[in-house]
């Protein structure tokens, strides 16, 4: 994480406690061992059962690539990075933060357990020139009661452990090299040389470590350097352009990237943005701010358009790293007046990195992002975007595990073993999961380690040879394809269950021939969105068992879209109640159920409603909490949306949707009681509000409107 472009931030998280770490690392000291680069086989502290020991993968097995916007495993299927940092490594303690009173073994196996699919680990290049010298030593910041199965080992010998215990445990590993220097503060430094660190030390110190771990396919990707910047002033800074000068981080990307994949072609290599970027008809000769499009540190990729990494026959292992931060890391223009994610995406996020996204470019991958549960303007902004990375399935490494990091926070709590759940609660939802469980980029190891019960390997998921290879039985074709709405610009389908001699593990659904779905759908339902109006589309779905083997399909289905002026597609209805007796206080009190009212399930995660109201004066913002939810308050996804001109009954609606989930056909939600303020607390009026309910129990409420994608389903907005 890097400070704002333009203000200096107080008491920088990466300061990591400095002092604090200091006094324990001094407090913790056991006699060294001699430093050696190479090192015996991993202890552990009690034996591992003989399954656990040989569910580790092939070698080889789960390297990584990308296909446009997506990272897919050797077989083609598409896969979710999505996981946490864990520093340490990079700053003067040189090891892991947490293991001066936490047990090492403990902390990956619970991020294992909640859902951390890989973890970013930020180094220095001066620790990797170090362990390639044979220059390690024991760290003093570990504590040996704690850790006995590291204890006396040195840096490397201790990140060589945990590398085995991410094997064990089915996590994938990603190198970051955080800053130049061994240095708590080092992050400050905008370029990647520095002092006695030359720039092509910075390019060896990638070689050597790629190559001593070039058969491991635990470690996946490499982070060429951690948010490198410099304001328009600066010297030096990092600029992004054609040229092979020292500055160019461009040019520095690819030069590493091409020497990485010299040794090992099938590691993930990972550009991140820079700081500013020249404006139209500026150059990189001007020394003023206002010729430039600034953002945070390392989330500037501006310069992707005209200048993108060129990798040559490695372009395929290419992935955009931008970092984003809200307003307790540092006030930002973005964060005044009346700002919501449709803001950021169009004044922020779009511009400086989304694009490539959208426009099937290449795959982004959030390093950093996260922040202080505030209840306020924080948690708004990484609710936002925790929203965009769950709904475009983007990947990231979330900011961060340790409790040290002083405008953040972490994950965990300061025992280093407690986890803040409301912090986890929020970044769930962008966990990947498949049927409840969380999901490994291992194809043998599920996450969590063999015996998992919340976890699932990438074979579980797609079944490539993974199964019992004496199964060769498929599933029957799935039977009796419906669409059971029909939008715009989407389509629901139901079927009826496809049957196996073992078991029907997912199916896949097809449009015009082609695979539409990323990962095998668990259900019954399935709603295809983005479609265009006035539009036939053929259907057919094909169910999968464990084994890998993929049934005949089904009959097709012929569906044409509805037109763009069409009424609601059906299958959904919304029922409403207000128990707050007073329509003039400073808080409306909306209470919904949503009701699937068609023959199949529905995926919630595709389902949204909108409760329009009046603002009616004082501040603008408005802020919405779930008070109660049968779902869970975890499950459901809110946001205040003004509208760009106000309505009869209307200048915003709050839009309620969910995280995941499939409601049964004739059911419904069960209660969802919601609760909106204005940042001023001022009163509303709620009596002329298009969506208020009539009464205190539930009743059909066509002003609720709710959408299956983005078809109307039920009810109509306000005229």
């Amino acid at each position: 994480m890097g400070q704002s472009p333009t203000t200096l931030p107080s008491g920088r998280h990466r300061r990591l406690r400095a002092l604090a770490a200091a006094v324990l690392a001094g407090a913790l000291l056991w006699a060294a061992g001699p430093a050696a680069d190479a090192v015996a086989a991993p202890e552990t502290r009690t034996a591992a059962p003989a399954q656990a020991r040989t569910a580790a993968a092939a070698p080889g097995d789960d390297w990584l690539h990308t296909r446009g916007n997506r990272i897919v495993d050797a077989q083609g299927n598409e896969v979710w990075l999505t996981g946490a940092n864990w520093f340490g490594f990079n700053a003067t303690e040189r090891v892991f933060h947490g293991l001066w009173s936490a047990n090492i073994t403990e902390i990956t196996r619970s991020m294992a357990q909640r859902g951390i699919n890989i973890v970013r680990v930020p180094i220095s290049t001066q620790l990797l020139l170090e362990w390639k010298e044979g220059r390690a030593s024991v760290p003093s910041a570990v504590n040996a009661y704690a850790n006995p199965e590291i204890a006396g080992k040195t840096t490397l010998e201790v990140f060589d452990h945990w590398l085995a215990l991410c094997k064990q445990y089915g996590i994938k590993v990603m190198l970051d090299v955080h800053s130049a220097e061994a240095d708590n503060a080092g992050h400050f430094h905008p370029v990647w040389w520095k002092g006695a660190i030359t720039t092509e030390q910075f390019h060896a110190a990638w070689e050597w470590v790629t190559a001593r771990y070039r058969g491991d396919d635990t470690l996946v990707a490499m982070d060429i350097k951690n948010e490198p910047h410099g304001g328009a002033g600066e010297s030096p800074r990092a600029k992004w352009d054609g040229s092979t000068d020292q500055d160019n981080f461009k040019y520095a990307c690819e030069t590493a990237g091409k020497r990485i994949l010299a040794i090992n072609p099938n590691l993930l290599i990972l550009c991140e943005g820079i700081q500013i970027y020249p404006k139209n008809g500026s150059n990189w000769s001007s020394t003023s701010a206002a010729d430039y499009h600034s953002t945070w540190w390392g989330g500037n990729l501006r310069g992707v358009r005209d200048h993108p990494v060129d990798l040559g026959a490695g372009n395929d292992q290419v992935v955009y790293s931008p970092h984003d931060y809200g307003p307790l890391v540092a006030p930002q223009p973005w964060f005044t007046g009346d700002w919501n994610r449709t803001t950021l995406e169009r004044d922020v996020w779009d511009p400086n990195w989304l694009y490539l996204h959208k426009e099937n470019t290449a795959p982004l991958l959030i390093g950093e992002w996260g922040g202080f549960m505030d209840g306020g303007p924080n948690q708004k902004w990484m609710t936002a975007l925790r929203d965009l990375i769950t709904e475009q399935r983007l990947h990231h490494t979330f900011w961060c595990l340790n409790p040290n990091s002083g405008d953040t926070g972490g994950l965990l709590l300061n025992d280093w073993k407690s986890w803040d759940e409301e912090k986890y609660a929020l970044l769930k939802p962008a966990l990947w999961q498949h049927g409840g469980k969380f999901v490994s980029l291992d194809h043998q190891v599920p996450l969590g380690g063999a015996g998992s019960t919340t976890g699932l390997s990438l074979t579980d998921v797609y079944g490539d040879g993974g199964g019992d290879p004496d199964d060769t039985t498929p599933p029957t074709a799935p039977s009796g394809l419906t669409a059971t709405a029909t939008g715009s610009a989407s389509v629901t389908l139901g079927w009826t269950p496809s049957t196996d001699d073992v078991a029907v593990t997912g199916y896949d659904v097809y449009r015009d021939g082609a695979k539409v779905t990323t990962a095998p759908v668990t259900g019954t339902a399935y709603t295809d969105t983005g479609l265009t109006p006035s539009t036939r589309y053929t259907y057919a779905v094909r169910a999968r068992d464990a084994a890998g083997n993929v049934s005949a399909p089904s009959a097709s289905l012929a569906v044409t879209t509805a037109s763009s002026g069409g009424g609601p597609a059906g299958g959904l209805k919304v029922l409403h109640r207000t128990t707050d007796g007073s329509p003039t206080d400073n808080a409306i009190r909306p209470e919904l159920r949503i009701a699937n009212t068609s023959a199949a399930s529905v995926d919630l995660s595709a389902v949204t409603a909108r409760y329009y109201f009046t603002r009616d004066g004082g501040a603008p913002t408005v802020s919405a909490w779930c008070d109660h939810a049968v779902v869970g308050c975890a499950q459901v996804r809110l946001r205040v949306v003004p509208l760009s001109a106000p309505v009869a009954g209307a200048d915003a609606y709050l839009e309620v949707g969910f995280a995941g989930g499939t409601l049964a056909a004739g059911r419904d939600t069960g209660d969802i009681q919601l609760r909106m303020s204005k940042a001023d607390w001022s009163p509303f009026d709620e009596r002329d509000d298009h969506s208020r309910a009539p009464s205190s129990a539930y009743t059909e409420a066509r002003t609720v409107p709710a959408y299956t994608g983005t078809a109307l389903a039920w009810g109509a907005p306000p005229a």
